[in-house]
C-alpha cells in the first residue's frame, strides 16, 4: 500500500468518524420534543405533581421524572421527602395495573389517605394519558420512560409491575409486598398503616 493510499484511507476513516459523531446529535435534537401532548394532558385532567418536600429521599437522590400533567420536571428525592407517600409504578400494557389504578384513586379520595403518586413506565406518555382518562384516574403522575428501565425503576429496583412503595417521612422507601396488587381501597389502607 502506498503512502498516498494510506493517507486517503486515514482521511476517509476520519470523515466517517466525524459523520458518525455528528449524526446522532442532529437526529436526537429533532426528536427531543416528542409529540404534542397538550390535548391529551387536558383530556386526562391529572392533578398537579407535587412540588415541595422537606429534605431528601436518599434512595431517589438525583432522580427526576417528567410530570404527566404539565410536562415539567419533578425532583422525586425532594418532593417525596418529609411526609408519607404511596408510590405506584405501572404500565399501560400491564393488566393488573389497569385493575389497580382505579382502586388507588378510590383510596386517595378517602379521608386520612396519604398522597399517592403514580409512576408510568415502559409505555408511551400518550398511551398513559389515554388510559388514565379512560379509567377516570386523575392522580398526580410522572413518566419514567418507555424503555425496559428508567431512573425511577432503577433506583427502586422494580422487578415487576405493578409495584407499590411507601415513602416515609424520614426518607425510607419500603416495597409493599403484601398484597402485591391492591384489589380494594381497604387493602391499600392496611398496607399503608402497616408500612408493608
Amino acid at each position: 500500500m502506498t503512502k498516498v493510499t494510506k493517507w486517503a484511507l486515514a482521511a476517509g476513516v476520519l470523515v466517517l468518524a466525524v459523520i458518525v459523531a455528528v449524526l446522532p446529535r442532529t437526529a436526537g435534537t429533532r426528536n427531543t420534543a416528542g409529540p404534542d401532548l397538550t390535548a391529551a394532558r387536558a383530556a386526562a385532567a391529572l392533578a398537579p405533581c407535587p412540588t415541595t418536600g422537606s429534605g431528601k429521599v436518599a434512595q431517589l437522590d438525583g432522580v427526576s421524572a417528567q410530570c404527566l400533567a404539565d410536562g415539567g420536571n419533578v425532583d422525586l428525592s425532594a418532593v417525596l421527602a418529609g411526609h408519607t407517600t404511596l408510590v405506584n409504578v405501572w404500565a399501560t400494557w400491564c393488566v393488573p395495573c389497569k385493575t389497580e389504578l382505579p382502586v388507588l384513586a378510590q383510596y386517595a379520595r378517602q379521608p386520612g389517605a396519604v398522597p399517592v403518586l403514580l409512576v408510568q413506565a415502559a409505555s408511551s406518555q400518550a398511551d398513559g394519558l389515554a388510559l388514565l382518562k379512560d379509567l377516570g384516574v386523575h392522580l398526580p403522575s410522572v413518566f419514567d420512560g418507555e424503555g425496559n428501565t428508567g431512573p425511577v425503576r432503577e433506583k427502586l429496583k422494580v422487578a415487576a409491575l405493578p409495584s407499590s412503595y411507601l415513602v416515609t417521612p424520614d426518607g425510607q422507601v419500603h416495597l409493599i409486598r403484601n398484597p402485591p396488587t391492591f384489589g380494594d381501597p381497604d387493602a391499600v389502607r392496611q398496607a399503608v398503616e402497616s408500612g408493608s
